[in-house]
């Protein structure tokens, strides 16, 4: 019997691909394989791919400005932001105030945009007073205190002195409505900006070209003096502290820029919805976001921009593709939101466990 004798180039090659499955990681590789079983099943079940496609760039791009929001946190060792609803409702109210000024198209965007950065500075500096007092448990309180911040809005949201009549109870005249549609406004403004058909699939250029530009920001600004000086933080707080870095003032940079990321990316959600959604719509924003971080590879401790991309790509293209093959399998049984939770929460569950693994 004749053994093979390994020559260095099978070497090589058996290491670059151990290292590229422990690089990519066995989750994402799960994820990935179980996707391309979703793709086969909707083409054997006759399901029009070019629309999932098309719904899963949108989903993308409308998406990862509240998923890039979770990386200063991460960097710095604070941890995942679940208090990710408190940036949102920042975006919410520069989105109100763009309406009642009846702003349109990119001027509506940009200006909505420009509204919620001072509030969302305000905000986050006064969010990062209170994690500093209680450093270790920094992710169970972003969670209630966004709970809280939800709930107290509402009164803000009845009370608020807007006056524009597409936005007000038309019962009473006071007060703002559930949902306010944004078609008049500035909905849409960046799925429509360059889109174009590839093979019937739509591509979102404008709302793709936004959250790429920045993640290369964020690329970028990790590379800076600041930048080096969060990650230090982040991965051995002595040394940096040894080093003359500010821990404080770095931790308080990293969650102001996350309440601002979140912002941005509440107007970007929700003119690629077509719709701000007020009350407590904002209530479990965090989730999603923290679920596709994690499964992009990001540690509590530790996360790179392109795991960011990864793991927004994974996450929201398995939501999109999921639900529909599920429901036309069960044949109509509409069990979304249910599936929707599952698979958001036991993401977020199973990443949780293994963060120190990976």
């Amino acid at each position: 019997m004749e053994t093979k004798v390994l020559t260095a180039k099978d070497y090589l090659n058996k290491e670059a691909i151990r290292a590229f499955f422990v690089g990519f990681g066995l989750p994402r590789l799960i994820i990935s394989g179980f996707l391309l079983i979703l793709f086969i099943l909707a083409f054997i079940m006759k399901m029009d791919l070019t629309i999932l496609l098309s719904d899963s760039l949108v989903r993308i791009g409308m998406n990862g400005l509240l998923v890039l929001a979770m990386l200063p946190t991460l960097v710095t060792g604070v941890g995942l932001n679940f208090g990710l609803p408190i940036g949102f409702i920042c975006g919410l109210v520069g989105g109100v105030i763009s309406m009642e000024l009846n702003l349109v198209g990119f001027r509506g965007l940009f200006s909505a945009i420009l509204f919620s950065l001072p509030l969302a500075v305000i905000t986050g500096y006064l969010y990062a007073a209170l994690l500093e007092r209680v450093r270790g448990q920094e992710m169970m309180v972003g969670t209630y205190l966004g709970f809280s911040v939800v709930a107290g809005m509402c009164i803000f949201w009845l009370m608020a002195p807007f006056k524009n009549p597409v936005m007000i109870f038309a019962i009473g005249g006071k007060g703002l409505r559930y949902t306010l549609t944004l078609f008049q406004h500035f909905g849409k403004v960046l799925n429509n900006l360059l889109a174009f058909s590839l093979m019937g699939v739509v591509i979102p250029t404008g709302l793709l070209l936004f959250f790429a530009f920045f993640c290369l920001l964020a690329h970028l600004f990790f590379r800076t003096r600041t930048g080096l000086a969060m990650i230090a933080t982040g991965a051995n707080p002595l040394y940096a502290s040894s080093s003359g870095i500010n821990i404080r003032a770095m931790r308080y940079t990293s969650i102001i820029l996350s309440n601002v990321l979140a912002a941005i990316g509440a107007i970007v959600y929700a003119q690629s919805y077509g719709f701000l959604q007020l009350y407590t719509a904002p209530l479990y924003a965090a989730f999603p976001a923290v679920a596709a971080a994690l499964i992009g590879g990001a540690t509590l401790k530790k996360a790179t921009v392109s795991q960011i991309i990864v793991g927004t790509i994974l996450f929201q293209t398995l939501l999109t593709i999921a639900l529909p093959v599920t429901q036309t399998a069960l044949r109509g049984a509409d069990i979304s939101e249910i599936a929707r939770m599952i698979i958001s929460n036991g993401m977020i569950l199973y990443a949780l466990t293994r963060a120190e693994r990976r």
